[in-house]
């Protein structure tokens, strides 16, 4: 493995019996890289995602994140991350801040002020002290994003994490993702939307029926076409002229 790549996928599958999933994806991600994996629902972004975190268990391939293997070593490899998948595992009962307080115990050095700091970051700071189960998706959303970001993590896995978001909840996002990057940590975002990664991410991976079509970085992808819809439709036209379709 690359020491310097922070993220590094050699041919990662996990299909299920239905036979959907994701198949052969392979890619790297480097420190201030923002990687936007761009399909449709039910194409591979979720099961890659979850696939990276240790969340199910790899058919074939190797995922390893800061030169540790997820699947051989997940607990190390884990330290390094931070995870928005799907709906953020949050207690209603609790209030905001008692749900960072609770997951700050699973890192070292996590202290009072860095909860209020990710707290002031998604902006629920004036929130922590009510409890979960009141709040909205988006509140949620904002939740497990301080969630994800409450160690400073050199990876961090957001999967649609504009779900639920507002037009400002979701630039709010952006700027949290382009932020990021700059401290030099590496993000891997998805999103069925091509304008939302088109306006974050340095690189785009286009996965398809559960394969990765193409990984290309966004400038190289807005000088040969209009916009990463337009090319989003050319590679997804094109696989399908070559299956046949």
């Amino acid at each position: 493995m690359t020491e310097e790549m922070v993220l590094e996928l050699e041919n990662i599958t996990k299909l299920y019996k239905s036979g959907r999933g994701a198949q052969d994806i392979s890619f790297a991600l480097a420190p201030g890289e923002v990687l936007g994996l761009l399909g449709p629902n039910g194409s591979g972004k979720t099961t890659t995602m979850k696939a990276i975190a240790g969340m199910v268990q790899l058919t074939r391939g190797k995922a390893s994140i800061c030169g540790v293997d997820v699947t051989k070593r997940h607990e190390q490899a884990m330290r390094h991350t931070g995870c928005l998948i799907e709906a953020p595992a949050l207690y209603g009962h609790m209030t905001a801040y008692q749900n960072l307080k609770l997951a700050a115990r699973f890192y070292k050095n996590i202290d009072d002020g860095r909860i209020d700091a990710v707290l002031r970051l998604v902006e629920m700071d004036k929130y922590k002290k009510e409890r979960v189960a009141s709040f909205s998706l988006g509140m949620r959303q904002r939740i497990g994003l301080a969630l994800a970001l409450l160690s400073e993590p050199r990876l961090l896995i957001l999967d649609e994490p504009a779900n639920g978001l507002d037009i400002e909840g979701m630039i709010h996002v952006r700027d949290i993702v382009k932020n990021t990057a700059e401290k030099g940590a590496a993000v891997l975002i998805s999103s069925h939307l091509a304008h939302e990664i088109e306006q974050c991410a340095t690189h785009a991976a286009i996965i398809y029926g559960g394969k990765l079509l193409c990984v290309e970085a966004m400038e190289t992808i807005l000088t040969s076409s209009p916009s990463l819809e337009d090319y989003f439709l050319a590679q997804v036209a094109k696989t399908r002229i070559q299956c046949g379709v």
